[in-house]
């Protein structure tokens, strides 16, 4: 059994309704079984290994609390750091290693075909390495109780694909006394209600198109391949960014606010401001625990542009285990460092006119280099690529695309001019009556009528 968004969406408003009706000293127990229980459904013994990473940093945490001797701390930091990793390690990136060092010499590792990739690994492996890391620099102590540590780990809205919470953050909210609240719910609801809208409109309808497309790229013209491209960066944010406010609007219904995860992305208007407002909790957690940990930028221009490459190849790198999410890392690393010496020479001014063009340029890049991330192998990349730009115009297929799928989309985009500066339901929230039942009736209308025929699986689940 896997959990789809139907069954998501029956699961929660039981676990909201049982939360609010038992004593408070219960809830983190009742939080930890369901998020168990979600977690159990992809595939129940794979609980083992989200287990025993929980109790080895919980371990870990308080060895490490106990020594203020930092140099004491560093055994018990090696263990969580080894055990995470090494966990992830093995799951993701084995075989990739395993093929390229075979594809290089005689040594002949096996490579197992039977590995599962655990569903989250990815995202739950950075939350517990970011709370030992705390702990062992003394920014946080260690937490004493192990049902609400756990609960860190496995919180289930957002245990399988972010955002990457931190202790701080999601632990200190655990532990209030949370009472029913109006402003919670209503607050919840609209931001699950717009991450439907996002994921079943936007992103299922594009998938289709998307997926035929780059399947067999070469039976499609040129145009339609830039097309799809661009649709491609609309079907990744419709998806990810519609799980994540799916995930902060359910846990909002619990009293628990998680960290935001997109700002408008593609309103930016260069690559360091485009890092800045898309996976907000993986950019932020690559510069707290990656580049700031290297010298940030308070080193030598060399080391500093190495460490800008080294946080934008790790995130490619965590992305899967493949060298096309390898190189889509570095090819963002080389626009963002070159984008960082153009504006040390050229001040273009801020106007209506030059904004615009630095958003479509950023778009465009950030469109073309996904290309990569989209694809099975560079050279597969590479050919897509070459065929955008050989200008064709005759094809075997063509891309057909829906009036209303224009509709929303023109709606999707003009909505993100309004978010700029805000988020979905602060904006619907500050509206009159009539102007807010009218927002969500169109959403709960698209929803129903327009939603994709596909139930396309969340394209992070397998990060």
């Amino acid at each position: 059994m896997q959990f789809n968004t139907v069954d998501y969406i029956f699961f929660l408003p039981v676990v909201v309704v049982v939360y609010y009706l038992i004593p408070h000293r219960l809830k983190w127990f009742l939080l930890l079984f369901a998020s168990y229980f979600f977690y159990g459904c992809w595939k129940v013994e794979y609980l083992a290994f989200i287990v025993s990473s929980t109790l080895i940093d919980f371990w870990t945490g308080i060895q490490m609390d106990k020594r203020l001797n930092q140099k004491k701390r560093r055994p018990f930091l090696f263990v969580s750091l080894v055990s995470n990793l090494g966990l992830l390690f093995f799951f993701k990136y084995y075989n990739f290693f395993a093929s390229n060092v075979n594809y290089g010499t005689d040594v002949g590792l096996p490579i197992i075909t039977d590995i599962v990739l655990p569903v989250g690994i990815s995202f739950y492996t950075f939350q517990t390495i970011s709370y030992s890391l705390d702990v062992y620099y003394n920014r946080l102590k260690a937490e004493k109780h192990l049902g609400y540590f756990a609960l860190y780990v496995s919180f289930f809205p957002q245990l399988v694909a972010g955002p990457i919470e931190r202790y701080s953050n999601l632990v200190p909210q655990f532990k209030q006394k949370l009472n029913l609240s109006y402003e919670n719910f209503s607050n919840g609801f609209r931001q699950i209600l717009f991450g439907l809208f996002t994921k079943m409109v936007i992103a299922d309808n594009l998938s289709g198109i998307v997926d035929g497309v780059f399947e067999e790229p070469l039976k499609y013209s040129s145009f339609d391949l830039l097309l799809s491209t661009f649709f491609h960066s609309f079907q990744i944010y419709g998806d990810f960014f519609g799980y994540s406010i799916i995930a902060i609007g359910s846990a909002r219904l619990l009293g628990i606010r998680l960290m935001e995860n997109f700002k408008t992305p593609y309103l930016s208007k260069n690559m360091a401001e485009f890092w800045q407002r898309w996976h907000i909790s993986l950019s932020t957690w690559l510069r707290d625990y990656v580049y700031f940990p290297m010298g940030g930028n308070r080193v030598s221009m060399f080391k500093w542009t190495l460490n800008i490459m080294v946080v934008f190849i790790v995130s490619g790198l965590w992305h899967g285990a493949n060298w096309t999410f390898i190189f889509w890392g570095t090819l963002l690393g080389i626009v963002y460092l070159i984008e960082k010496q153009i504006s040390k020479v050229i001040t273009l001014g801020s106007n209506l006119l030059v904004n615009s063009f630095l958003i479509v340029k950023t778009f465009v890049i950030i469109s073309i280099i996904r290309v990569f991330f989209r694809s099975t192998s560079i050279e597969n990349a590479f050919v897509f690529l070459e065929h955008i730009f050989n200008f064709s115009r005759t094809s075997d297929l063509e891309i057909v695309i829906p009036n209303f799928l224009w509709v929303m989309l023109a709606l999707f985009i003009g909505g993100e001019f309004f978010l700029y500066n805000t988020n979905f339901e602060t904006f619907t929230g500050s509206k009159p009556f009539v102007v807010r039942w009218a927002i969500y009736s169109l959403l709960i209308f698209s929803i129903i009528v327009f939603a994709g025929v596909d139930d396309y699986q969340f394209i992070y689940f397998q990060f």
